[in-house]
């Protein structure tokens, strides 16, 4: 983290370089423009990590500037949205003189969202007693006054809930609003505003689409959910139970009727459809009734593993997005012999960093 490169007054020319950089290195695909969608410049990010510093009677969050090389205090931070940054102070002024609550405390989590939920999660270098749950229960009720708030304390080996693990977000997604659960420590895109940009341009690129999705690393159902409405049927997988788990309840909230998850691995998949293997998990669902013309593929850092790259090349379409440009360079390699980029686009998840998430839609040669 550079703390001192977060000047909103220097964002467009930020993004500005990152376009240049990532139309350079994905120069010999012969990619049509990019598509380049912008971040706020402040209050962006819907989740927040900061470390806690005692000092005496004084409390405060701070993060490590690696430019510094050293701690910095963070009584408010421009990354974070309006919502956390109301909250950090809310919590610090209640924190500093309740013992019970500051006592071994190392870290507070903050995941927010547009729709006006927050959920706080403590961290602590002790075991959680009857008095801790007494008091962080009485510090939820004096912080709803304000706001909608849910707090979660852990220690090693412990979780309490004092009502949920999760909030539900509303993303307006051009005429719909679409809902998701997002639970604490799970995946999630931490600029909300860009994640709407980047569903709408998935609904974009795959518009007249014909026969079914089949969609790898749903993660929560968050594009798969989107998606639907382009496409016959949509199969997704996914191996995370958390995720699988919210995918269902948002699947159920946005009536969608024409989603199948499955909790299984790309790798997995991969396998089931080449045949390899017979999973007790596909029993009822007949992959051999599915017509995917398309597939779309979300993947971690790592990228596209061998096998299931052999699987993706099979399609006549391939959306991918990607949040690590090196992984996706080295797997449009192969998928470039088969396939051409039609649509190519920057989404500024991640501003005044080097991170840039992509997206790219590749179509049979």
């Amino acid at each position: 983290m550079n703390l001192a490169a977060m000047d909103p007054t220097t964002y467009d020319a930020q993004l500005t370089a990152k376009r240049i950089k990532l139309e350079q290195a994905f120069a010999q695909f012969e990619t049509p423009s990019v598509e380049v969608f912008a971040s706020e410049p402040a209050h962006y990010r819907m989740r927040a990590e900061f470390r806690v510093w005692h000092e005496g009677d004084d409390l405060y969050y701070y993060m490590f500037d690696k430019v510094l090389n050293d701690k910095v205090r963070c009584d408010q931070y421009l990354p974070a949205s309006a919502l956390i940054n109301q909250m950090m102070a809310a919590l610090i002024a209640e924190l500093k003189p309740n013992h019970s609550l500051r006592h071994k405390l190392f870290q507070v989590d903050f995941l927010s969202t547009l729709s006006g939920e927050i959920l706080v999660s403590l961290l602590y270098h002790r075991q959680l007693d009857d008095q801790w749950r007494s008091e962080a229960a009485a510090l939820k009720a004096r912080l709803s006054s304000q706001f909608k708030v849910n707090i979660i304390g852990r220690a090693r080996k412990q979780k309490i809930d004092l009502d949920k693990d999760f909030v539900v977000e509303s993303l307006q997604v051009n005429d719909k609003v679409f809902h998701y659960k997002q639970i604490e420590n799970s995946f999630t895109q931490p600029n909300a505003k860009v994640a709407i940009k980047m569903l709408e341009w998935a609904i974009d690129v795959t518009q007249r689409s014909q026969g079914d999705l089949l969609e790898l690393y749903c993660g929560n159902g968050n594009f798969s959910i989107a998606l639907a409405q382009n496409f016959n049927r949509v199969l997704a997988t996914e191996l995370a139970k958390p995720s699988v788990d919210a995918a269902q309840y948002n699947i159920e909230v946005n009536n969608i009727d024409n989603l199948q998850i499955i909790r299984m691995s790309a790798e997995e998949f991969s396998d089931a459809m080449a045949k390899k293997r017979s999973f007790r998990r596909l029993e009822g669902i007949d992959l051999d009734s599915y017509v995917c013309n398309t597939i779309f593929v979300d993947p971690p850092r790592a990228g596209i593993d061998p096998a299931t790259l052999e699987l993706v090349q099979g399609y006549e379409r391939i959306l991918y997005i990607s949040c690590n440009p090196d992984t996706l360079k080295d797997n449009l390699q192969q998928l470039n012999q088969t396939h051409k980029v039609t649509r190519f686009a920057l989404f500024d998840q991640f501003p005044y960093t080097d991170h840039m998430e992509t997206g790219v839609l590749l179509e049979r040669r």
